[in-house]
């Protein structure tokens, strides 16, 4: 799940296994292939896909991976033909959640969502449903180490974005779909250390998940984004500080 630093911070102290970096480089080359299907296989003139090619050089992807991806996408090597749809539901407790996905049978991913969210005591709603609690934003973490607060509060500024929030050894940056990719190219020729940067659904208002609940809510989240349909969950859990 994305959108929500208490979320990140949960997940980067789980420890990565090999099975879990396979599932991340498989949502890694979707991501490129419909990048630069859809904008072209030159980077520097399609921004999407030269934020997916950076990512999945920060995932240690090799080379000839990324190539193929984003020839699979322009056509000029064979693949297969990719669908990006969005779906909303409820995790439990009323949870709302935005899922991504990218498929190539939108018929078995929307069965095997209904399944899994069902099985986790959520339920699945239809276009609209919670798509209205959330704003479309750009999310760029930067690495704390080497980066003044104060001064990259400027710089961001400078660059059109919303905020800047504390989380762990992490710097979140908020901004608007326009000025994100401003932003984090002014963050970049800084020389500050991107760990991501991404376009998410960004809760308006976040409901508190309590301890006893909160671990059912992550079981279903994790549950989700283990379908290898899909690319990203978005929530407006609040979940308790550990």
């Amino acid at each position: 799940m994305s959108g929500h630093s208490k979320w990140a911070t949960i997940k980067r102290k789980k420890a990565a296994t090999d099975s879990a970096r396979g599932k991340v480089f498989t949502k890694i080359i979707k991501e490129i292939t419909i990048s630069a299907r859809d904008g072209g296989g030159d980077p520097d003139a399609n921004p999407r896909l030269r934020l997916a090619i950076q990512t999945a050089k920060g995932s240690n992807m090799p080379q000839d991976n990324i190539t193929r991806a984003i020839k699979k996408g322009t056509g000029e090597l064979e693949g297969v033909k990719y669908e990006e749809i969005t779906y909303e539901g409820y995790a439990p407790g009323g949870i709302a959640m935005v899922i991504e996905s990218v498929t190539d049978n939108k018929n078995r991913t929307v069965a095997e969502l209904r399944h899994l969210i069902s099985k986790h005591n959520g339920n699945l709603g239809e276009s609209g449903s919670v798509a209205w609690m959330f704003d479309r934003k750009g999310v760029i973490t930067v690495e704390k180490a080497g980066a003044s607060e104060d001064d990259l509060m400027e710089l961001i500024l400078d660059a059109g974005a919303d905020d800047l929030k504390t989380e762990g050894d992490y710097y979140e940056v908020v901004c608007s779909l326009e000025s994100f990719e401003k932003t984090r190219k002014a963050i970049e020729d800084k020389g500050y250390k991107i760990d991501s940067a991404s376009l998410q659904y960004i809760a308006k208002d976040l409901l508190p998940v309590d301890a006893k609940k909160a671990d059912e809510v992550i079981r279903c989240i994790e549950a989700i984004e283990d379908n290898d349909d899909v690319q990203n969950v978005f929530t407006n859990a609040d979940f308790p500080d550990e």
